[in-house]
């Protein structure tokens, strides 16, 4: 999730309006409120100390608001909680391991679970000996074309029978 929309989601959770929010920083009269719809719509990009001041009024880590670096575990972390506002994606656990899931009510669950089980399926693909890691890396590194083009070879195959 990109940083303005952090920030609105934040923004939203919290049930401020972008004035009051704007002024708890410190910007003053008509500024209040456009610069942050401005920082929100992305049409500008909070400088690091107005960002410091976002995550402080706010009460959360400059981190929740920006870009996460996904080079770091912190950074995984922060990318997987906008995942879990954005799309649903839960935490658990079973018997051995800690799980991700989606959560059924998100309204991105459905087209997310038709993605996740493209990506399923070719896994399984790869643990059982039926393509080679080579064909698992050329098909998610080429995802979405890799999918049309096996959905094509599919009905192909089909219409020869």
């Amino acid at each position: 999730m990109a940083i303005g929309k952090r920030i609105k989601f934040i923004r939203t959770l919290r049930n401020l309006k972008q004035k009051d929010l704007g002024a708890m920083i410190g910007f003053k009269g008509k500024t209040t409120d456009v610069r942050i719809a401005q920082y929100e719509s992305e049409t500008r990009v909070p400088k690091e100390d107005i960002l410091s001041s976002l995550a402080d009024a706010l009460q959360v880590s400059p981190k929740a608001l920006s870009v996460p670096d996904i080079d770091t575990y912190k950074g995984i972390l922060h990318t997987f909680f906008a995942l879990e506002d954005m799309y649903g994606f839960k935490i658990s656990t079973n018997p051995d391991e800690l799980t991700i899931s989606l959560d059924m009510d998100n309204p991105a669950y459905d087209s997310l679970n038709e993605l996740f089980s493209h990506w399923q399926r070719e896994a399984i693909a790869l643990a059982s000996g039926e393509i080679s890691k080579e064909e698992y890396d050329n098909w998610r590194y080429n995802y979405p074309e890799s999918e049309a083009k096996r959905n094509k070879t599919r009905l192909k195959k089909k219409s020869n029978k």
